[in-house]
């Protein structure tokens, strides 16, 4: 049995946002912009206790049929945190990731090439790796892994023998990471979403009834400590 200790990749859906605004009579994007503070807050205290990577659902690829007003707060959101980081990137160690169909043509070209940007120049940071989930839907990552695949077999790459968990995993947006330790979903909702689904597999799974806007890094703690309690298996026997 593995011994528990503070989870290296820790993944968040961080769901709760409208119904934050609506408890607090503000429109939607209210609680969007107040849950992008409480990212930041989480971002800087992960990285303070020593987990390697976190990975966050932004926005999925389900997204973009919510209301148009909205769907347009949450990518003026998204192009004010890259044009932040882009400014504090020299002085900061996290590494940024988006994982997501990031070259879809729903994405617009200025967002991608801020996209871009910011992970090329923070690629050689020595903190975190933060996985912003764009675009991002588990089934299309699958089908795209096995296009990508087909792709190489077709050029004599590789070959179909060679096609195995370890290599499937290498297609994945996630790449060489390791999976999530943890998978932490806020607002009471008991599923994952279409969420990651493969680097889920053997997952610990917590959730809260605290929305999101309201996350704090003590909720934040009190899940590392529940994860500290679970036994992993990982399909062993005790």
């Amino acid at each position: 049995m593995e011994e528990i200790k503070t989870p290296i990749h820790v993944a968040i859906i961080m769901d709760g946002n409208g119904r934050w605004a609506k408890e607090n009579n503000l429109p939607r994007n209210a609680g969007h912009r107040k849950g992008t503070k409480t990212l930041e807050t989480i971002i800087k205290h992960a990285n303070q206790i020593g987990i390697q990577y976190l990975t966050v659902y932004a926005f999925s690829t389900e997204n973009w049929n919510r209301p148009q007003n909205e769907v347009d707060g949450l990518i003026k959101l998204f192009r004010k945190y890259l044009d932040e980081h882009i400014k504090k990137a020299p002085r900061e160690e996290i590494r940024f990731n988006a994982i997501g169909d990031i070259f879809s043509p729903n994405i617009p070209k200025e967002l991608r090439e801020k996209i871009l940007h910011l992970q090329e120049i923070t690629k050689d940071k020595k903190g975190l790796c933060f996985n912003m989930a764009f675009n991002y839907g588990g089934r299309d990552e699958i089908i795209r892994a096995c296009k990508n695949i087909a792709s190489d077999i077709k050029l004599k790459h590789i070959d179909c023998e060679m096609i195995n968990e370890d290599l499937f995993s290498q297609y994945l947006d996630t790449g060489h990471q390791p999976d999530p330790d943890l998978m932490i979903r806020t607002s009471g909702e008991i599923r994952t979403s279409n969420f990651l689904p493969w680097q889920l597999t053997y997952s610990e799974f917590y959730f809260t009834t605290c929305l999101w806007p309201e996350f704090t890094i003590e909720e934040f703690n009190l899940a590392i400590d529940e994860y500290k309690r679970r036994k992993r298996r990982f399909g062993k026997s005790e």
